[in-house]
């Protein structure tokens, strides 16, 4: 534990323990569409569809929340768009037309994605190179811990009171952003300032290796989304649909237990390997899904592709720091994000597409194969990667000698590097 935890600054601390309140209220994230069904009585298809637009509105922010991030810094990106999220979000628990529920769902999660390339660029910005995988685990990690308190929470709050969820969301939104506007300085890298530029993003679009990255990332956790899939499937066993909490669980207590170690038994492979090996535990899970037919064989299936969501998460985490240049790392992340959270939507849509019109077995049995070709694909590019990788720790060793030759030239003598 001492390995995984120590060594790290105060200020990532600061960023962790902001994930951690943030996820842990996400009560009215977590239960959005049990409230729209049971207390504002809308149909099963328009819940489906407030969620999917909160979806594609936090991916359609993550891309001006990078570009933000890397022209003003990332305290403007943070603090001015989580104050917003918070006002937005007890305003969707007030209204009850239909139509206002569906855009301020879509504008939450606007501001929700504006803030996320920003945060992830500052636990990159200060923490040191070789424990930047090491931090965004941990991060990962108290974001799945936070999530499993919020679902016990949520329950409890609406049956008090739904405007509760609501209410406390918001809440915790303003006091995570209280203390990262109190105890978090702006983290943007000095050698990014010296080398302003464009900072559009056409310098994400037209990196050939990034985006290959970033479009294998999507498939591969769209394979993941389809878990949205299992209550069809347990239902056409037999078994209760609430039975999908209960295999379920095995995810999040997998990684609650194991992500904060699995960084360090994988560290001595080559990221292409682990990549490779996280898409076959993916795909080979849910391709056994076609055998299961008890709760037990289910939380098995659960069990194997959860340890391939865990290497994956690993492996992104190196890949996204690797593949970033300082100088645009808000928009690589916000491209990188705009994925993730696409995949999101992705996996339950073409999911549902999928088990409606050609069954569930199908479904199953197609992202088995996806993990294959994924695999092949992922060992395939490692080469292209690994020399994107040495070329931009090159130059990022030129830049940050430019900024210090021209800080001695300023002052006189070195510049002392600063850590937040």
């Amino acid at each position: 534990m001492r390995q995984t935890t120590g060594g790290l600054p105060t200020t990532f601390w600061y960023l962790w323990t902001a994930s951690l309140i943030n996820r842990t209220g996400a009560v009215a994230q977590i239960y959005l569409g049990v409230y729209l069904l049971s207390v504002r009585h809308f149909d099963a298809s328009y819940a489906g569809l407030v969620i999917g637009l909160g979806g594609i509105g936090t991916a359609v922010g993550a891309l001006p929340g990078g570009i933000i991030a890397d022209r003003w810094g990332r305290r403007p990106a943070m603090l001015g768009a989580s104050v917003p999220a918070a006002m937005t979000m007890l305003a969707l628990g007030w209204v009850t037309s239909q139509a206002a529920v569906l855009v301020l769902a879509w504008v939450l999660g606007v501001f929700l994605g504006i803030v996320r390339p920003a945060f992830t660029a500052s636990i990159i910005d200060v923490v040191a190179d070789a424990d930047r995988v090491r931090a965004l685990n941990l991060n990962y990690w108290a974001v799945n811990l936070g999530s499993g308190a919020a679902a016990l929470l949520a329950g409890l709050l609406a049956r008090i009171e739904p405007m509760l969820l609501f209410a406390m969301n918001a809440g915790v939104l303003l006091c995570s952003t209280l203390m990262l506007a109190l105890k978090v300085p702006e983290t943007r890298p000095a050698a990014q300032v010296a080398k302003a530029g464009p900072v559009g993003l056409g310098v994400v679009f037209r990196d050939r290796t990034f985006m290959v990255f970033v479009g294998l990332t999507l498939l591969g956790w769209t394979m993941i989304e389809t878990n949205k899939m299992l209550p069809v499937a347990l239902v056409a066993d037999g078994l209760d649909v609430t039975s999908y909490g209960q295999v379920i669980v095995v995810n999040m207590a997998l990684i609650v237990v194991g992500q904060l170690f699995l960084p360090g038994l994988v560290a001595r492979l080559r990221q292409e390997h682990v990549l490779a090996a996280s898409v076959m535990f993916i795909g080979v899970g849910f391709g056994l899904v076609t055998l299961a037919d008890t709760l037990g064989a289910y939380a098995l299936t659960v069990a194997i592709w959860t340890l391939g969501e865990m290497l994956m998460t690993v492996a992104n985490s190196a890949l996204t720091t690797q593949l970033s240049p300082a100088s645009a790392r808000g928009r690589y992340q916000g491209v990188f994000g705009c994925g993730l959270t696409a995949a999101m939507f992705l996996g339950p849509t073409l999911g549902g597409w999928v088990a409606e019109r050609l069954g569930t077995d199908t479904l199953w049995v197609g992202v088995f194969w996806l993990g294959l070709v994924l695999a092949a694909a992922n060992l395939a590019v490692g080469s292209a990667r690994a020399r994107r990788t040495t070329l931009l720790r090159a130059a990022s060793t030129a830049v940050h000698e430019a900024v210090r030759q021209a800080d001695t030239r300023t002052t006189g003598h070195p510049a002392h590097r600063h850590r937040p």
